[in-house]
């Protein structure tokens, strides 16, 4: 496992680190390997988006089962109004 040293970090953004992480009840350098992880994806991460992404293209393209229109969603509150 790779080791990250940083180095120059400004006293504020140290500051709101140390904050978040004690909110959070972590360490600091657990803080920031979560902050990490929770937004720069990985390879495998980005290959299951895309997967996500195909499969939400696939089901999009299917044809509904039903056939003919559809009432709006304006018609349909009127008609439950009229009941």
């Amino acid at each position: 496992m790779a080791t990250l040293y940083v180095e120059n970090v400004p006293d504020e953004l140290y500051d709101a680190l140390r904050v978040f992480a004690r909110e959070h009840r972590r360490s600091i350098a657990a803080e920031v390997l979560t902050l990490l992880e929770d937004n720069i994806p990985t390879a495998t991460e980005l290959a299951r988006r895309k997967e996500l992404f195909l499969a939400a293209t696939r089901i999009r393209s299917r044809r509904s089962p039903s056939k003919g229109p559809f009432p709006s969603a304006e018609e349909m509150q009127r008609e439950d109004r009229l009941r």
